[in-house]
């Protein structure tokens, strides 16, 4: 990479935030120039910034990454997107991919994976963290097929499995409102529909079926 690469950081987690920019701030490559806890505020400041690339998490309040990098990418197609989350499971990592992201790297990563990670999407490639597995990327390669049935969680909304993850987790509608910055009104429209599309009908079935879709650990 010729001359230093300007990257924004989007994760809504404070002391993780800040571990970040330390650990990118030790890299001389690397000039970090901005950072949001949002998409919504994320998307405001790139326009100003123009970063060469965004690190984003997925999981946030009010407008979250993947309707993030949607945005990003309308606007600035040019810049390129790293997403550095939690989630593992081919749903995340393929809404992503569709959605316009350059690459996928777990935040269990080593620093030298990140530094590889961040250097791969720079010069034009898409990184995806070994932990993926090759039937992940089949997987998704093989999506376009009009004849594969759609499972009930391939209806869910990205909104409504965030919705679902923090039900599993126990919190009440009042901090999910809170926590995306919506009414309680439509937290519990959100609830709503993914009962039904799941066919569950209480907290502890939708747990036990975020459990199992690796939302959240045992």
């Amino acid at each position: 990479m010729i001359g230093k690469k300007r990257i924004f950081i989007v994760e809504d987690h404070t002391l993780l935030r800040a571990g970040l920019k330390a650990l990118l701030a030790q890299d001389p490559e690397i000039e970090i120039v901005g950072e949001a806890e949002n998409g919504r505020d994320a998307v405001q400041m790139i326009g100003t910034l123009s970063p060469d690339i965004v690190l984003t998490d997925l999981s946030m309040p009010g407008m979250n990454g993947i309707e993030a990098i949607v945005d990003i990418k309308r606007r600035f197609p040019s810049t390129r997107i790293l997403v550095l989350t939690v989630h593992k499971t081919d749903e995340y990592i393929h809404e992503s991919l569709r959605a316009g992201a350059d690459g996928y790297i777990l935040k269990d990563a080593s620093h030298d994976e990140l530094r590889i990670a961040i250097r791969s999407v720079l010069n034009g490639k898409t990184y995806l963290s070994p932990d993926i597995s090759a039937k992940v990327i089949n997987g998704y390669l093989g999506t376009d097929n009009a004849n594969t049935p759609s499972s009930p969680w391939d209806t869910l909304t990205h909104r409504e499995r965030e919705v679902l993850k923090l039900v599993a987790e126990g919190h009440p509608n009042k901090f999910i409102a809170d926590y995306f910055c919506l009414s309680i009104k439509t937290v519990e429209k959100h609830r709503s529909n993914l009962m039904k599309k799941l066919d569950l009908h209480n907290a502890s079935t939708l747990t036990a079926y975020a459990i199992e879709k690796g939302l959240i650990a045992t």
